[in-house]
């Protein structure tokens, strides 16, 4: 991680570039009604972003570097997010009442890294392993669900029925956790194949969520499926190959669109009524090619954005959003911290870390 840098609408550009960040004219006073920091992964910028509010309303950004970081969890206490080829666990270091001297009131230190290799972890969740509270995490190189070992690279927990054997080979692009009550309960992956990269060659329709209990798919046809999330008593999902948020019935695997997002979503939390979706761009010069998204934003004259978008989930409406303009063109993973307004985080290299001490 490098040291701190000042994003947002009230930063100072550079030359002639434009804002990095650019906000609804709504977005501060959404934030302050939902009384909630926002932080976000950003898989190809290695970034960390916690987006909070100052005293004036105003929207504080602040980020650190993590190389392809993807997964995150966090309760507003503890905070587990994947690097290339490790998973780093921040504890927050303030006291209640306590701030740092830029405002925020949580400071979250490195407190545990765990080496796993380049293993593609995707999604991470905080269940029960043993009787002991564990990160569980997406292996998406393995094709399965795992924890950490303490004598190797990871501990595996489940993989898909479909899958014969566990091999460095991404059969089926396994990226989606949703848990509930400390267990593992839904997954989503792109498809059923069981070769090496296989995937690839499905990704318009072969996308499925299973239930992890009993192995069954639960919902198949899908595109690309992303960040299943159970919420207000329903599974939700992100079909993001052809740029839709919706809901699954578990019962008969029907999926019900809710709104259209404008990008790649990947990310999915809820703050009451709202849900909070991360988009991206393509990489690269690549187009969405093969995907329904490509085709739908083609006929709505729209260029893909990257940012998040925040949807009433009762009516599909987006009614805020916050948009990056350059340097940042892939988010993978969005988290709310309800009841905290600024988060930082502390580097891995200088004087803040050496006496960022804790009893």
């Amino acid at each position: 991680m490098k040291s701190e840098r000042a994003t947002g609408p009230d930063a100072a550009g550079h030359g002639p570039k434009p804002q990095m960040m650019i906000l609804s004219p709504r977005f501060p006073d959404w934030m302050r009604r939902a009384d909630a920091c926002l932080v976000l992964t950003t898989y190809q910028a290695g970034r960390v972003f916690f987006i909070g509010r100052r005293p004036d309303g105003s929207v504080r950004a602040h980020e650190r570097m993590i190389e392809q970081c993807q997964g995150l969890w966090t309760d507003g206490q503890s905070l587990w997010t994947s690097g290339l080829w490790m998973l780093w666990r921040f504890e927050n270091g303030l006291a209640p009442g306590e701030t740092t001297a830029g405002g925020a009131d949580r400071r979250f230190i490195p407190r545990e890294a765990r080496v796993t290799g380049r293993i593609d972890m995707h999604d991470i969740g905080l269940g029960v392993v043993d009787g002991e509270r564990r990160p569980i995490f997406v292996n998406t190189l393995y094709s399965c669900l795992a924890t950490v070992s303490d004598s190797a690279s990871f501990r595996p927990l489940w993989h898909p029925p479909f899958i014969s054997r566990l091999a460095p080979e991404d059969r089926c692009h396994l990226n989606g956790l949703a848990m509930a009550g400390g267990r593992p309960a839904y997954v989503s992956a792109v498809s059923e194949s069981d070769v090496a990269d296989g995937w690839r060659d499905d990704r318009r329709q072969g996308g499925v969520v299973l239930d992890v209990a009993s192995g069954e798919r639960v919902a198949g046809g899908l595109s690309m499926p992303h960040s299943p999330r159970l919420y207000d008593g329903r599974l939700w999902i992100l079909n993001s190959g052809t740029g839709e948020f919706g809901t699954i019935d578990p019962d008969d695997g029907r999926f019900t669109p809710v709104c259209f997002c404008p990008g790649y979503a990947r990310g999915l939390a809820f703050a009451g009524r709202h849900a909070v979706i991360g988009l991206s761009r393509p990489r690269g010069n690549q187009t969405f090619e093969g995907l329904p998204l490509g085709e739908r934003l083609a006929a709505k004259r729209a260029a893909p954005r990257c940012g998040l978008i925040v949807v009433d989930i009762d009516s599909g409406t987006i009614v805020e959003w916050l948009r990056f303009q350059h340097t940042i063109d892939e988010l993978y993973d969005v988290a709310v911290m309800p009841g905290v307004r600024q988060a930082e985080a502390v580097g891995f290299v200088g004087p803040e870390i050496e006496t960022s001490y804790s009893l």
